[in-house]
């Protein structure tokens, strides 16, 4: 169980998915028929307690890392990206958002993924 500063009840579960089924997540959740690495789910309960579900992609992230990692993130291993987005959909079942396009990795919730990813990174090495 995740405990979080301001979320003191909170649970996130991530799940490793296929590429077929973040298809079909995808095209469930926001009608985009393309694959896409991760996808995060909050559901917030009449307590106050908050239940998240984060699904990634590992062949989107190998994908991704494969072409130069352009357009998000800091690129790296494949490993590192799957820790990015993890924090990336737990930061989004928390409430955390972000502008797409270019100011993407500029703002507030990117800054404190990479802090996040950073800080977790170095506690493997």
């Amino acid at each position: 169980m995740l405990v979080w500063e301001g979320a003191p009840r909170t649970r996130v579960e991530l799940t490793l998915v296929g590429p077929t089924e973040m298809r079909r997540l995808n095209r469930r959740a926001t009608g985009r028929r393309r694959l896409t690495d991760v996808i995060a789910f909050a559901l917030p309960q009449p307590d106050g307690a908050l239940i998240g579900d984060v699904y990634l992609c590992p062949a989107a992230a190998r994908a991704w890392v494969s072409n130069g990692g352009r357009g998000k993130g800091e690129g790296g291993a494949v490993e590192e990206e799957l820790v990015r987005l993890a924090v990336h959909g737990t930061l989004h079942v928390l409430g955390y958002d972000h502008p797409e396009g270019t100011g993407r990795t500029r703002s507030p919730m990117w800054r404190r993924q990479e802090a996040y990813v950073r800080r977790l990174l170095a506690r493997e090495g």
